[in-house]
């Protein structure tokens, strides 16, 4: 017979029950949204930060003359490089918070620990990670879009220049294509005083084929992937953290303190 009486086997199935314990009050949705919001801020911090800096090169070589045209532009890089910076330090605190309280509610929820039980500061501290999180959530969405206009700018660019090489081969004058152009004035990234502020013809075609501009177009896609993902991450927080606060009235209404 299975000697289910020894010793060491009456403590290995001791560990596998604390095991499963263990992971049963693991809260799955909240840690997937935390290694979503952690990669998802990789992508945009990192990426974004590199793809400002190439930016201010290119509209600095290609777009504009005059130091005093893309001097607010550059500004703005300079500032939001440092705001990229303190959004990876939130969002890692931030991510943190929420993993524990993820913890907390499951725990509570499932009544793990013995007499452990969720009390009204509990309660309350959850439904200020909800609120807040909803905040978040929304101001997202709008970095969200506003990662998706450079990407549309030089998804346009690459497009223009795909024209005008066909147009090169299909027609011998130069003049043919020479009145394709395109205006980054017209994007918001130089005043609309700004000289020449657009590129035309075969000047526009030779840009789009520069390493700078593959580059800059890769990181952009990246990190508007990135502000997605975070995105997506903060949905989840939104929808746990809901659940878990939900259940915890629930078993508050119950006298389950």
């Amino acid at each position: 017979m299975f000697p289910v009486r020894q010793p060491w086997l009456c403590k290995a199935l001791g560990c596998y029950d604390c095991c499963v314990r263990c992971l049963g009050a693991v809260p799955y949705p909240s840690l997937v949204a935390t290694l979503l919001c952690y990669a998802g801020m990789a992508l945009f911090c990192g990426c974004g930060h590199e793809a400002l800096a190439n930016t201010e090169v290119l509209v600095e070589t290609y777009f504009a003359r005059n130091v005093q045209d893309y001097v607010v532009m550059a500004s703005f890089i300079k500032y939001f490089q440092y705001v990229i910076y303190g959004l990876a330090s939130f969002f890692f605190l931030y991510g943190i918070l929420l993993l524990a309280e993820g913890f907390y509610t499951t725990s509570a929820v499932k009544q793990t620990f013995g007499e452990f039980r969720s009390t009204q500061c509990g309660r309350c501290l959850s439904l200020t990670f909800i609120i807040v999180t909803y905040i978040l959530a929304f101001i997202w969405l709008a970095v969200f879009a506003f990662t998706a206009v450079p990407v549309l700018f030089l998804f346009n660019m690459e497009q223009t220049c795909h024209n005008i090489n066909i147009l090169a081969e299909t027609t011998p004058s130069i003049n043919q294509h020479g009145w394709i152009c395109m205006d980054a004035r017209q994007y918001g990234l130089l005043p609309w005083n700004a000289m020449p502020g657009k590129a035309c013809g075969m000047t526009l075609a030779s840009i789009c084929k520069t390493s700078e501009f593959y580059v800059t177009y890769d990181l952009y896609i990246a990190a508007f992937a990135g502000a997605g993902v975070t995105l997506l991450a903060l949905f989840l927080y939104m929808i746990a953290t809901t659940y878990n606060y939900a259940v915890l009235r629930f078993l508050g209404r119950k006298g389950i303190r």
